[in-house]
């Protein structure tokens, strides 16, 4: 079990959902953490809140420049940083005939792809210069798999794109690393009770059984457990699985009827 007592933890997207119960037992475990959302007001809430109270930091990871100024200002806070989670994101729901490509889908592949490696990129220069070793957690998605069974109606395909985007990027990121400045870990939540689907479903006891939906709280648990392990993929559902199963069947089928098996 990693040892957070003296550590520093970055979470991004921290002030609610996932960010904010990776945070929240991080502090219980010692880290000291600071909390970075593009919702400032809320991120100070949920600093103040922690065991150890922390410090909260307002930034729209769509900016191309914002995660570098992330990482330097979180490594100036206590002069070290022992592990990011990059966890913002957001969903978007388009059928894929209606995409626009317009400014909101740039900027849904701009937080949810594109940030976590900008991080990736500064956090590595940083603990090069440090000496120390580091780690980080990529927040992808059930959907970085496949499209799973339960929301296969649920037009997110674009969604589905950036968090594939997400999983692809983290293994060449640690292919190339090969173990050298950072330990890399990919966070794939399967359905998990956050507000943006509290918002539309007011009680999660209405959700179809078949998302087999947890809380926050569960995520953050089965996530610190995968870091703990040493995992690099960190499913938190067991019907992962099985939604992956429809892909690789595909491709042995044609194979097959290809002649190239």
């Amino acid at each position: 079990m990693i040892d957070y007592t003296g550590k520093v933890a970055l979470v991004t997207g921290g002030a609610s959902g996932i960010g904010a119960a990776l945070a929240k037992q991080l502090s219980e475990r010692g880290a000291d953490v600071v909390v970075a959302d593009i919702q400032a007001d809320l991120a100070k809430e949920v600093a103040a809140q922690l065991p150890r109270p922390g410090l909260a930091t307002g930034c729209d990871l769509s900016a191309a420049d914002a995660p570098a100024a992330l990482v330097k200002e979180a490594f100036g806070w206590k002069g070290r940083l022992d592990l990011i989670c990059a966890n913002a994101g957001f969903g978007r729901r388009k059928k894929m005939m209606e995409e626009d490509f317009g400014p909101d889908t740039m900027r849904l592949f701009a937080v949810n792809m594109f940030a976590p490696f900008r991080i990736a990129q500064a956090y590595g220069e940083a603990l090069a210069k440090s000496g120390v070793r580091g780690r980080l957690m990529i927040t992808g998605s059930e959907n970085s798999l496949s499209m799973p069974q339960a929301v296969k109606r649920g037009r997110m395909g674009a969604y589905g794109a950036s968090k594939h985007g997400v999983l692809i990027m983290a293994e060449w990121l640690n292919e190339e690393l090969r173990g050298e400045l950072m330990d890399v870990h990919v966070l794939m939540p399967g359905g998990v009770y956050t507000p943006l689907i509290a918002r539309n479903v007011p009680d999660p006891k209405d959700l179809p059984p078949e998302m087999g939906v947890i809380m926050p709280d569960r995520c953050a648990e089965i996530a610190l457990k995968g870091l703990d392990l040493g995992l690099f993929y960190i499913p938190t559902h067991a019907h992962i699985g099985d939604d992956i199963r429809p892909r690789a069947e595909g491709v042995w089928d044609a194979l097959k009827q290809l002649g190239l098996n």
